[in-house]
């Protein structure tokens, strides 16, 4: 009864205008930058920080929401028609996708991939209500050194599955726990990693890391490609499935559901991963494995549903523990530390109407997403015929106009700069932006659960190994342990630089 009383209340918070209106524009939004090639949620909500602090915590979160699990519905459209994905999720689904286009069966595949994202969504939604209140209790039991151990669990997640060198990504979470220690000491009021100067005495702004590393950086990367997009003019054809590609369809979508529901909890995976390993899922369970690549349903439905399942769980971690399971969801940790809201176990006490609304609004937004991509695909197929040189001044002028508002400094623009360079640096050295973004975000918090442990153990380090007083903790770093031992060795490193190429 509890559960339903509090979707009650999450539905009732949702359904008001404001929620209701930035739901929707959070939807619209992330479909769009779903469609366009190259731009992507996480430079898109980087981008769309400063205008969320004029709006309370809930409608802000919402909108940043909707526009996260709404690319995944809009970069199916352009992958299906113009073997064009607009997001890296969207990759495996123009793979088949496209064929079924060229074969007269686009109506049916941009149907499958809609109602497959809606039901993994829906699916999704249920797991974060049900499992968040859950989580939380189990994780109010949690200790600091139990909390350092956790967050120490998930960096290093994050590090093993980005794509590249492991040691590059850990490489990269250490940067960003620099990062993110820059600035005042609270506790000795000591400058750390200033080098003297005044601005940086309270540290790096969230905004400018976030908007640099993946808006500038990325802007930068796209002016560099050759700008090519044929939009075809091919006929949708009948929007209805056949009873063989219902029939087909249907336990792709319920394998891809339950494998992106996973994925999405873990550091590091999140919408892409989910959507790579259920194409290859699919070719070895279908019994059809000789059609993928030539328009093979399953090969649309799988993916798609499992990319929307992912968006959805990946903010259980966020809203139970505190901890980003992806670059996206590290941004929106940053929106709440912003909007004065600590993220963690006493969210769901302390910021009820926040987390039970946006739990529903996750719902009425995938609803939302049904009726927005399938009636309206003829004008997102004109969007692309936008030129990427009209689109890039806007961005970059509504990009300093929100950095310089925060603070009304323009250092924070010199700062945003030079972190766009630097991203765009570290993409061409094939390293990802994505643990540093976690880093940055976890460092802080680490730092804090490691003082308060060790002044509780009155300075004994096996406070975090020890299992008779925190087994927690010690078996947290034994999984630590695990996880980073076997990925350096060299078969299993092989193992998984060779998923990620296929």
């Amino acid at each position: 009864m509890d559960l339903l009383g509090n979707l009650a209340h999450g539905f009732a918070v949702a359904l008001s205008f404001d929620n209701l209106l930035f739901a929707l524009i959070g939807a619209f939004i992330g479909t769009a930058i779903g469609v366009l090639p190259g731009i992507g949620p996480v430079a898109t909500i980087s981008l769309l920080l400063p205008i969320t602090f004029g709006q309370p915590a809930t409608t802000a979160i919402i909108m940043l929401a909707g526009i996260y699990y709404g690319a995944q519905y809009g970069g199916s459209t352009t992958a299906i028609l113009l073997n064009l994905p607009g997001e890296v999720s969207s990759v495996v689904t123009a793979i088949d996708g496209y064929k079924m286009a060229r074969n007269g069966r686009a109506g049916a595949a941009l149907t499958i991939a809609a109602l497959g994202s809606f039901f993994a969504g829906t699916v999704g939604t249920i797991l974060v209500a049900a499992s968040g209140p859950l989580l939380t209790k189990v994780a109010l039991s949690f200790g600091p050194a139990d909390y350092f151990s956790l967050m120490l669990l998930g960096l290093i997640i994050s590090a093993v599955l980005a794509q590249g060198s492991v040691v590059k990504s850990i490489a990269m979470v250490a940067l960003g726990v620099a990062l993110g220690l820059v600035g005042t000491d609270v506790q000795t009021g000591q400058q750390r990693f200033t080098f003297g100067i005044p601005e940086l005495s309270d540290g790096i702004g969230f905004t400018s890391i976030a908007m640099g590393m993946f808006g500038i950086s990325e802007i930068i990367l796209n002016l560099e490609r050759p700008e090519a997009r044929s939009v075809l003019g091919a006929k949708i054809g009948s929007m209805w499935l056949t009873r063989t590609e219902t029939r087909r369809a249907i336990p792709a979508v319920l394998r891809g559901t339950v494998l992106g529901s996973v994925l999405g909890i873990l550091p590091g995976g999140g919408a892409a991963l989910a959507a790579f390993g259920s194409y290859m899922m699919e070719r070895k369970m279908s019994g059809h494995g000789k059609e993928f690549g030539n328009g093979a349903i399953e090969g649309v439905a799988g993916p798609e549903s499992a990319n929307n399942a992912a968006a959805q769980t990946s903010f259980i971690p966020l809203l139970t523990l505190g901890i980003p399971s992806n670059a996206v969801m590290a941004l929106m940790v940053g929106a709440l530390i912003i909007q004065g809201i600590q993220p963690g176990p006493r969210m769901v006490e302390a910021q009820p109407d926040l987390f039970w609304g946006l739990i529903c609004s996750m719902w009425i937004g995938n609803l939302m997403l049904l009726v927005i991509n399938l009636p309206l695909i003829g004008m997102w197929v004109k969007l692309l015929k936008v030129p990427y040189r009209y689109l890039y001044p806007s961005i970059l002028i509504f990009c300093a106009v929100g950095v310089y508002s925060l603070n009304n400094s323009v250092f924070d623009i010199y700062q945003t700069l030079f972190f766009g360079i630097l991203g765009y640096t570290f993409s061409k050295l094939n390293l990802s932006a994505a643990p540093l973004l976690i880093g940055f975000v976890l460092g802080p918090m680490m730092e804090e659960h490691l003082r308060r442990a060790m002044l509780l153990s009155r300075g004994d380090a096996f406070v975090f190994v020890d299992f008779s007083t925190r087994p927690i903790s010690a078996s947290l770093l034994v999984v630590c342990a695990i996880v980073l031992g076997t990925m350096l060795l060299p078969s299993l490193r092989r193992k998984k630089d060779e998923a990620l190429a296929e």
